[in-house]
C-alpha cells in the first residue's frame, strides 16, 4: 500500500485518503519566500519551473526532478517532524517562509501553523483546472506570479494540442485500463488523468467501480479487468515494478485481452505519470499517441463489429 501511495505522487486511497482539490493555504500570502520547503515532488518541479528554485532549501525524499539543482537536504514527506522542517533552512532561528505539502502526514500542516509557518496544501487535483490553479497558487506564494501564469499558458496550449491530435471517432471509443501498480489500482474519469482520457474519447473500464471511498482510484481485480477486455492498457508502473507488455501477458487470463493480443500496451514513465506539474504535457502527449494508434488499428474495430 505504501508503494502505491509513493508511486502515484499522493494519489491517495483507502485509509490514506485526503481531500483532493485546489490548494489551500494555512496562513497569509507569502511573497519572495527566502526559505521554501517542498514536501511534494510535483510542487518541487513546479517551483523550479517558475524560477523559485533558488528559494527551495529542502525537498522530500521522492523529489528527483529537475535532475540538477535540487537541495541536498531531504525530508521524508510520509513521516515529517516539526523539528526537522524547522531546521531545514540551515540557519539557526530562521523558520521556513513556506512549506508545500501534498499529503498531510502526522498532521504536519496544523503543527507547522501552530508555530507560525505558512503551509500550502496541494493534494492531487480532480481536474486539469485544479492542476493549473495549484501552479498559479505557487506563483503567488513565492513572488513568481508572472512566471506561473506563463507556465500555465504554455501547458494549456500543449495539452489542448495533444488532445486535439486525436481524430474524431464517432462510434469508436477505445476501452482503456490505466494501471497504477501491479495490485491493479487504477483511476477513473473523476481524476485529472481520467478527465484527459475522457476528452480523448475513450471508455475507462474503471468507471463502473468508482466509489466515494476510493477518491477516484479503485483497486480492480484480475477477473474484472479480463472480463472488461480493454483495447488499450497504460502501465504507470514500469519503473517501480518493471511492468511491461510481456509481464502483463504472463498474468493469468491477460494474454486474451485485446490490448495484449493487438499490441496496445503503452509503457509510461512512473514519475511523469504520477505528477501534475510542468511535465504533465509529456504524459498527455504519450496518452494521445497511444489512443491515436488504437483508433488507427482496424483489427480492434473489426472485432468489435463482429
Amino acid at each position: 500500500m505504501l508503494r502505491f501511495v509513493r508511486l502515484t505522487g499522493l494519489f491517495v486511497v483507502t485509509s490514506l485518503v485526503v481531500p483532493l482539490g485546489v490548494a489551500t493555504v494555512s496562513s497569509a500570502k507569502v511573497t519572495a519566500s527566502p526559505c521554501i520547503i517542498s514536501l511534494s515532488p510535483t510542487a518541487t518541479e513546479t517551483l523550479f519551473a517558475i524560477g523559485a528554485g533558488s528559494q527551495v532549501k529542502a525537498v522530500d525524499t521522492d523529489s528527483n526532478f529537475p535532475t540538477r539543482g535540487l537541495p541536498h537536504t531531504r525530508i521524508n514527506a510520509f513521516s515529517p517532524s516539526v523539528e526537522g522542517v524547522l531546521a531545514a533552512c540551515g540557519t539557526k532561528g530562521v523558520k521556513p517562509s513556506l512549506v508545500v505539502i501534498s499529503y498531510d502526514a502526522n498532521s504536519i500542516a496544523e503543527k507547522l501553523k501552530a508555530v507560525g509557518v505558512p503551509v500550502l496544501n496541494q493534494s492531487a487535483p480532480n481536474t486539469l483546472a485544479g492542476a493549473y490553479a495549484q501552479i498559479d497558487a505557487l506563483g503567488v506564494a513565492t513572488g513568481h506570479s508572472a512566471q506561473a501564469r506563463s507556465l500555465v499558458a504554455s501547458m494549456t496550449r500543449s495539452i489542448h494540442a495533444s488532445i486535439a491530435s486525436v481524430p474524431r471517432h464517432p462510434g469508436r471509443s477505445p476501452r482503456v485500463y490505466y494501471e497504477l501498480d501491479p495490485t491493479l489500482y487504477s483511476l477513473t474519469s473523476s481524476t485529472f488523468v481520467g478527465e484527459i482520457l475522457k476528452a480523448m474519447g475513450t471508455t475507462n473500464i474503471a468507471d463502473p467501480k468508482n466509489a466515494s471511498a476510493d477518491a477516484g482510484y479503485p483497486q480492480l481485480n484480475a477477473e474484472y479487468v479480463v472480463a472488461a477486455n480493454p483495447q488499450l492498457v497504460f502501465l504507470a508502473d514500469t519503473i517501480c515494478c518493471h511492468a511491461s507488455a510481456a509481464s502483463v501477458a504472463h498474468r493469468p487470463g491477460f494474454s486474451r485481452i485485446s490490448a495484449v493480443v493487438d499490441g496496445h500496451v503503452a509503457a509510461l514513465n512512473d514519475d511523469i505519470a504520477s505528477r501534475w506539474g510542468p511535465r504533465l504535457t509529456l504524459l498527455v502527449a504519450d496518452l494521445a499517441k497511444a489512443v491515436r494508434s488504437a483508433l488507427a488499428d482496424s483489427r480492434l474495430w473489426t472485432k468489435s463489429a463482429a
